[in-house]
């Protein structure tokens, strides 16, 4: 399905290419997101909250330069609906909707591209208690948002400033019992938001804590905060593994905190989904039979752990808004994607994405289990998986293209192709997958098998189908080669 919402009046097509599957991210430019565009934008999400009787919003900001300003643009846009805003200023998203529930506010705004590289910005948006907009709810606001003819309401929403800090911290710090052993730890919050949070949460754990880059920094010295950037988990190796320090796990968190990175006591990558897999060995433990929701993209390590525990596997497509939509359908008490966002519902916690919840997690498994991660993951099946490669496709190009793959690849394979997200198609040693990116004008693939010469074996499949379709960048990045 394509997400791109062209209207032939509007005549700016990079203004409607931000409106995204999940979310609405765009450049900070005078054609896509400025005050003006901020304004307009979610003053047709605050109709949008009319139309579903919600009158009381939450908005909060991430660490970028533009961010502040926007955030004066939405509470504006809010006000002028009627919308009664409650602001918590700069923050990380598990905050905002953290402070839905605490001051019982279904709407939420939080202005953050999350992982896009400093230069843009966006919204993620709330429509009640640990939900966001999926697809249809994106095009109600993008048609607000073109028709630009929505009636102020006859009386201005209320504005009140709170600090939700404390109460965020202590939500999460009460929910966390710690065993005898408490980890030594690394934290790496980029100098975006989740610094303000993660490292009082852990001192108060009463882990040894380490801080890497928790000062939040607008300019973004080192290296923006994302946990996939290998820059990012090249210098939080270093910092775990110095012998001054020698810490059990290294984790790093995107510039809203939502997305968490790991790197185990040697300094070795442990993967998002291998993460969720170690999270639903603990969850298991204690729960048997218990569901747990991920996205395409995941290894089969994970399906592999979750059989062998007893629980539910429950393939899903990738997207925050679609796992967690998902995750509540199904009422699952675990969820996750590759990409870092975990979500912990159930008896745990809210049942939104929230890194510093889930660092914590793990330091509380670590804690009771009193082992290494690396023996941890040790114990789950092994395969050869690859990074995420990626190939440029124009936004108003890939979909049609990924339509394309998929019809194809069925053809070759019938009954071994599972389309809820592009294609991903079983072989007998392992599986490929091809997707449209939600946010970047990309393709995306990942491979995965039981040795290496397979996975190129299915590497080579991915590459002849892709070939056919001139859209599709034959440059690969992060490829794993021949």
């Amino acid at each position: 399905m394509s997400t791109l919402f062209s209207n032939p009046e509007f005549v700016n097509p990079e203004f409607n290419s931000m409106f995204r599957e999940y979310d609405i991210r765009g450049l900070v430019s005078d054609n896509e997101l400025n005050d003006r565009n901020v304004f307009r934008i979610i003053r047709a999400y605050g109709r949008f909250l009319r139309d579903m009787d919600i009158t009381r919003a939450v908005v909060g900001y991430d660490n970028r330069k533009c961010s502040p300003g926007f955030a004066d643009a939405a509470i504006r846009a809010l006000r002028s609906m009627g919308i009664d805003v409650i602001y918590i200023g700069l923050c990380i998203s598990p905050a905002v909707y953290f402070a839905q529930y605490h001051f019982e506010s279904p709407g939420a705004v939080m202005i953050t591209a999350s992982h896009n590289p400093d230069g843009w910005s966006g919204f993620k948006l709330g429509k009640g208690y640990s939900k966001t907009l999926e697809s249809d709810d994106i095009r109600k606001i993008y048609d607000y948002t073109v028709r630009d003819d929505i009636p102020d309401a006859p009386t201005p929403g209320a504005l009140r400033t709170a600090n939700i800090w404390g109460d965020y911290v202590e939500a999460i710090v009460s929910r966390i019992q710690m065993g005898p052993y408490k980890p030594r730890v690394v934290l790496d919050a980029g100098n975006g938001g989740a610094g303000l949070f993660a490292y009082e949460v852990f001192q108060r754990l009463g882990c040894i804590t380490f801080q890497l880059n928790c000062d939040p920094d607008t300019d973004y010295p080192h290296y923006f905060p994302n946990p996939s950037n290998l820059s990012a988990r090249a210098r939080l190796r270093e910092m775990v593994t110095h012998p001054y320090i020698n810490a059990d796990i290294g984790m790093g968190f995107d510039g809203d905190g939502d997305r968490l990175g790991v790197v185990d006591e040697a300094g070795g990558d442990i993967w998002s989904d291998v993460v969720l897999a170690v999270l639903a060995r603990q969850l298991m433990d204690k729960k048997q039979g218990a569901t747990i929701v991920y996205d395409v993209k995941c290894s089969k390590i994970l399906q592999d752990v979750i059989e062998q525990g007893g629980g539910i596997p429950v393939m899903w497509k990738t997207g925050h808004s679609f796992i967690k939509a998902k995750m509540h359908e199904l009422k699952a008490d675990l969820a996750g994607e590759r990409s870092g966002h975990i979500f912990v519902g159930g008896d745990d916690y809210y049942g939104f994405d929230d890194a510093v919840f889930v660092a914590a997690k793990l330091a509380e498994y670590l804690s009771h289990k009193q082992q290494s991660v690396s023996s941890i993951v040790a114990q789950f099946p092994h395969y050869v998986t690859s990074p995420e490669i990626k190939a440029h496709c124009a936004d108003l190009e890939k979909y049609a293209a990924i339509d394309g793959l998929v019809n194809d690849l069925k053809e070759a394979y019938p009954g071994r192709v599972n389309d809820i997200n592009g294609a991903r198609v079983q072989f007998e040693h392992g599986w490929g997958l091809v997707r449209a990116s939600s946010n970047l004008p990309e393709i995306v693939l990942i491979f995965e098998a039981d040795t290496k010469e397979h996975l190129l074996e299915i590497r080579s499949v991915f590459r002849e189908a892709t070939a056919k379709y001139p859209a599709i960048d034959p440059n690969w990045e992060n490829d794993i080669g021949n």
